[in-house]
């Protein structure tokens, strides 16, 4: 099993934390993991992606010229990264930011209202969560009570308040 996926969005919309949230979970799991991130030069509001691996093997390179996913949280990222995708994967959609239609017919496409389903829950900042939360559930690369258990250790102190919210939206996510 090898599982490279691209998370990207604008920066402040959470794709760093479940690009660490995945991989961390990977390694409870004792897989091979690679985070990479990558930002845009915009603190907040501008791009910022990273890109996951999890295998059985030893990865050879963190990077992904055709990566087997996408999350893509926004347009600009989904313009971006959608044509690298490799024929076959998965592209997992923001639909509450994203009302274009994928322009590919040798990929499946998963709708994830994030931010609605985050709204609903009383928060706008869960809407990563309720993408991871579909990722796992679509991929089977790691569990998601792995993920849930690992949120104490990735998420910063300061942010440990929101971590039932943020159970919640990955169940939610995981659900659809």
């Amino acid at each position: 099993m090898k599982e490279e996926v691209i998370m990207a969005g604008f920066g402040g919309q959470g794709v760093m934390s479940i690009g660490k949230l995945l991989s961390y979970a990977g390694m409870k799991e004792s897989k091979e993991v690679s985070w990479m991130p990558s930002y845009g030069p915009e603190m907040r509001g501008g791009t910022a992606n990273c890109t996951v691996i999890v295998s059985d093997k030893k990865i050879p390179s963190p990077l992904s010229s055709k990566p087997d996913s996408i999350i893509v949280m926004n347009l600009p990222s989904l313009d971006k990264f959608a044509p690298k995708v490799k024929s076959g994967g998965t592209i997992f959609v923001n639909s509450s930011l994203i009302s274009k239609e994928v322009e590919r017919d040798d990929v499946e496409v998963v709708k994830i209202p994030a931010n609605k389903i985050a709204n609903e829950l009383g928060n706008n900042k869960a809407a990563n969560m309720a993408m991871l939360g579909a990722y796992i559930a679509k991929k089977e690369i790691v569990s998601l009570d792995t993920v849930k258990n690992s949120l104490e250790n990735v998420l910063p102190e300061r942010r440990h308040g929101l971590i039932p919210i943020n159970e919640k939206a990955l169940a939610k996510g995981n659900e659809i």
